[in-house]
């Protein structure tokens, strides 16, 4: 038990520092290291595989509330943040990330685990090949495409527990906005996404079989105060860092990485 307790501090603290200054320097949310990092401890802990993945996604959320409000002010403060692109997209999102945690509490691990590590092939091929100079249109969409593409982002961050920051980010630079704006201003995206979602997930799993001791549905309460808490402490070192980098190696070797993730989640999905 002490053993168990202990793999589960040290792997929280390591991966709430991590994500945090991943978070800030990239404008991902911190998620796509939270989540598959959880669902390994949750599965060495001997959680119920019904809920775990469940749990990693609904508790990386919760934390990423912290994380995506600490970036915002770092990067408001270097100017960098729209905030008419926030206010017009942030309904949008929100309704998304809501839609998601209820579809993700009626899937099953599976499901969950297949949208996960599909969606993180999507990050990892827009952080690996992606280039911040390609544009396809001149300006932002409006109207009913806005409200499309902000309510998938939404939908989609939320069942994978990140803050939607790598596919806002995909989205603002095709439609001609310069990198470090676009990376600052999807910081925000994640403060839209995180907080109902995370409430979403709550509701989902309470009352469920096979959570873990000090769990609110679907949310690791000890989870979230320590992740958020550390992540909250290296997200605006990314941030500041975000600002001086030349970014493109890092995220290509970011980006192997997360790819070699995916495809492991993907694997446990289908054996």
């Amino acid at each position: 038990m002490t053993g168990d307790l202990a793999l589960f501090v040290a792997a929280l603290a390591g991966a709430g520092l991590f994500a945090g200054f991943i978070g800030g320097l990239f404008g991902i949310g911190g998620g796509v290291v939270i989540v598959p990092v959880l669902y390994l401890v949750l599965t060495a802990l001997g959680v119920d595989e019904a809920v775990r993945m469940h749990i990693a996604v609904g508790t990386s959320l919760s934390t990423i509330i912290s994380t995506s409000w600490r970036s915002l002010a770092t990067h408001t403060k270097a100017g960098a943040v729209d905030y008419a692109v926030l206010k017009a997209w942030a309904p949008w999102i929100t309704l998304g990330a809501l839609i998601g945690s209820a579809l993700a509490g009626l899937a099953n691990t599976e499901a969950l685990l297949i949208v996960f590590g599909g969606g993180l092939l999507l990050v990892a091929a827009q952080m690996g090949f992606a280039n911040p100079n390609w544009r396809m249109f001149s300006e932002l969409p409006g109207g009913a495409a806005r409200a499309s593409i902000a309510g998938a982002i939404g939908l989609l961050s939320a069942m994978m527990g990140i803050g939607g920051g790598a596919f806002g980010v995909t989205v603002m630079t095709l439609c001609g906005r310069p990198i470090h704006q676009a990376v600052a201003t999807a910081s925000g995206f994640g403060a839209a996404i995180a907080a109902p979602a995370a409430i979403g997930y709550v509701l989902a799993g309470w009352g469920r079989e096979g959570l873990p001791p000090w769990s609110m549905g679907f949310v690791s309460v000890p989870g979230f105060i320590m992740l958020a808490l550390l992540t909250a402490i290296t997200a605006p070192i990314g941030a500041r860092l975000a600002h001086r980098l030349p970014q493109l190696t890092l995220k290509r070797a970011f980006a192997l990485l997360l790819a070699l993730v995916a495809v492991n989640m993907l694997r446990e999905a289908f054996t």
